[in-house]
Formats: structure tokens, sequence, C-alpha cells
């Protein structure tokens, strides 16, 4: 998998063309409340990898753990009918803008 296109495009004809026994197939087979799980489980996986360097991959892990992430992020973008495109649109939009923020309090700890 060479970009985050091809993997989407690989993702959405997994669905439209399940493959057996493929854990892409089994995700959509289980559907919404699995892949929510499986977002949510990763999306702390990266948090703890980038909080803790020094565990058995090093930066690995948090490479590791990204490309999980993502993976995930983009069945469920396939499940719920949103596209990459979507995605990188509303990206665009943001560019070069400031980020606007409500008296957030500063994140010391995690």
């Amino acid at each position: 998998m060479q970009n985050l296109d091809e993997l989407y495009a690989m993702i959405l004809d997994r669905k439209n063309n399940p493959k057996k026994g493929s854990y892409t197939d089994y995700l959509f087979t289980k559907g919404l409340d699995k892949i929510l799980k499986k977002v949510g489980e990763e999306s702390t996986e990266v948090v703890v990898a980038a909080k803790n360097p020094d565990k058995p991959r090093g930066d690995g892990e948090l490479v590791y753990e990204s490309a999980d992430l993502l993976y995930h992020l983009c069945v469920l973008w396939a499940n719920q009918g949103v596209t990459f495109d979507q995605i990188k649109e509303e990206l665009a939009k943001r560019e070069g803008l400031m980020s606007e923020y409500k008296d957030r309090p500063e994140i010391k700890d995690l």
C-alpha cells in the first residue's frame, strides 16, 4: 500500500466485494459497533505509544499503531459512506486558517 487513497480504495472494494476470511470483511460483517470499538482501541494505542516511546519498538510503535488507526478509520468511513475525498476536502478548507478556540485549558499531563 503506497498511500491512503489506495488503502481506502482497497477497503471500499472489500466492502463491495467481500473476501471471506479477510479481516476487513470480518469488521464489515460485525458492523458499526465492532468498527467503533477498534477505532477507540487503536486511538488509545496511538496515545500510549506516543507517551511511552521507550517501549519495545521505540518510535516504531507509534508508526505501527498510527497505521492501525488509519486503517480502522478508513473502514469506519467506508462503512458510514464517507469518502476519503470528503476528508481531504474538509482538510483543504482548513488550510491556512488559524484554529479558533474558546478558553480551552492547556493539557499538561495525559
